[in-house]
């Protein structure tokens, strides 16, 4: 019975006090409520944030985002090249990666993923330079809080191409790290020693093809294939090697196929004097679905010493 009366009495006390609460004090009450609901910038502190931001190359504007490291800064920074056409993004490394006090910057080449353009393998090397350009504005290296003369290119797949062909033609990067690196102009050549031109074009417009190029524009499988015809020479990893050997470099594999041409290129790098070169095998897919964490860990263990 006492319990049923305390009962009673706190119903009453709670529908007193909506009577008495006034309608606009409870609407000033639910405004400001959602105010501080919304996101907003802390003022005057050096949090961790993310900056999103349209790259100027070659006439068109680059979709593009940096993850800014907390702290004061200035930060060593990686620039995340995605793949063909660039399903696996890889975003979840950039967040790691920002932990460990680095800046990412991600960014689609013209022609990929909305940015405007036409997509083509030439344009992403052109891409990647115009993308460095822009970290290394004074206005922008502040504004990110960028340190830039340490910033690291790292790749995955066709990422890794563009990783190769942008850091040997720009010393200042600092190094170069490969995640199931498509050595696209090696894999012509290798179809090209197999038989005709015609043949090889063949083969890697239908390779391209197969991978999808729903997400890409102003292309065609068949154009890239003739592109990548057409520089098989000066596009081999292989070719690389005089202008990478003294920087170093990250070469991580799968069982997804691709493996001889990183090893080839990992020790013509060290017969070349490369004694920077650190090379890992993941037993996984090329995404490496199953081996995120790990991945992870190498990327992070091997960026280490270079922020220092």
């Amino acid at each position: 019975m006492k319990r049923h009366a305390t009962c009673a009495f706190l119903a009453a006390c709670l529908l007193a006090g909506l009577v008495l609460c006034p309608p606009s004090a409870t609407a000033e009450t639910m405004k400001d409520t959602d105010a501080t609901s919304l996101p907003q910038t802390p003022q005057g502190e050096r949090r961790a944030s993310m900056e999103t931001m349209q790259i100027p190359s070659h006439g068109a504007l680059m979709n593009a985002l940096v993850y800014v490291a907390a702290g004061a800064g200035p930060h060593p920074t990686v620039v995340l090249l995605h793949g063909f056409p660039g399903n696996e993004r890889n975003l979840d490394l950039a967040q790691d990666i920002r932990r460990a006090g680095w800046n990412v910057l991600y960014f689609n080449y013209r022609g990929s993923w909305g940015t405007p353009g036409d997509f083509s393998f030439s344009h992403g090397v052109e891409d990647v330079a115009s993308a460095l350009a822009y970290l290394r504005q004074p206005e922008n290296a502040r504004r990110l809080r960028i340190d830039t003369t340490r910033i690291v290119l790292i790749g995955h797949s066709m990422g890794g191409f563009m990783a190769v062909q942008a850091g040997a033609a720009d010393p200042a990067v600092k190094a170069i790290g490969m995640i199931s690196a498509a050595d696209m102009a090696g894999r012509f050549q290798e179809l090209l020693g197999k038989g005709t031109r015609q043949a090889a074009i063949q083969g890697t417009s239908t390779g391209l093809a197969d991978e999808g190029m729903a997400p890409l524009s102003g292309c065609t499988p068949d154009g890239l294939a003739q592109e990548l015809a057409g520089h098989a020479r000066d596009w081999r990893f292989l070719s690389k090697v005089a202008a990478l050997k003294d920087r170093p470099a990250l070469v991580i594999t799968s069982d997804d196929g691709l493996t001889p041409w990183n090893d080839a290129f990992s020790t013509g790098l060290r017969k070349a004097g490369d004694h920077q070169v650190t090379t890992l095998h993941l037993a996984t897919d090329h995404a490496y679905s199953d081996k995120r964490t790990e991945l992870s860990h190498a990327v992070l263990a091997w960026l280490a010493p270079l922020a220092k």
